[in-house]
């Protein structure tokens, strides 16, 4: 069924900015292209956000997982609280972590001994995973899923990661500097 809705949407755009080159009118053709186009765009980013809503709520049944979920739309289970301090902007998290496509490739892992480290509202890292730090304390371990705009987005990271990839992260939360 995903694969019918990506099929009606790339239809749908094709048609949509087809109809938009052969608009003949009186209106200047740049503002009647831009705003057919912008409303084109609008709904293919619905059905698109829409697609990968289904996708995470089917993966989430699949595990079985029970997970809150944010208003952003980010994803998170504590399976193994911890007792220490919680996160805070401005201070330094250090985390081992997995991180897999929702396919359940692993794309990127902390390195044995080398733990990823990085100051929480600095922006060095995709804002699902700050947001999903500031959940926890110190000694957390958890599941977290990032929709693709809280991840790498369009673009992804030109690596490992595709553009609008929803990601899984499994984060074991370290230390608070």
């Amino acid at each position: 069924m995903n694969k019918t809705k990506l099929i009606i949407l790339f239809a749908f755009v094709f048609f949509a900015v087809s109809a938009l080159s052969c608009k003949q009118g009186n209106a200047p053709k740049e503002a009647v292209d831009s705003e057919k186009l912008k409303e084109s765009l609008i709904k293919a980013n619905i059905i698109i956000s829409q697609v990968e809503e289904e996708q995470i709520n089917d993966f989430i049944e699949r595990y079985g997982w029970e997970m809150q979920t944010t208003g952003s739309g980010l994803r998170y289970m504590i399976y193994e609280p911890g007792i220490g301090g919680k996160a805070e902007k401005g201070r330094v998290a250090t985390i081992n972590y997995t991180l897999r496509s929702i396919s359940g490739d692993i794309i990127y892992t902390s390195d044995i001994g080398v733990p990823l480290e990085f100051e929480i509202g600095n922006g060095n890292v995709e804002n699902g995973l700050e947001e999903a730090i500031l959940l926890m304390q110190v000694g957390d371990k958890a599941k977290i899923i990032l929709p693709s705009h809280l991840g790498f987005g369009l673009a992804g990271d030109d690596h490992k990661i595709q553009p609008k990839a929803t990601l899984i992260y499994d984060i074991e939360f370290l230390a608070i500097n």
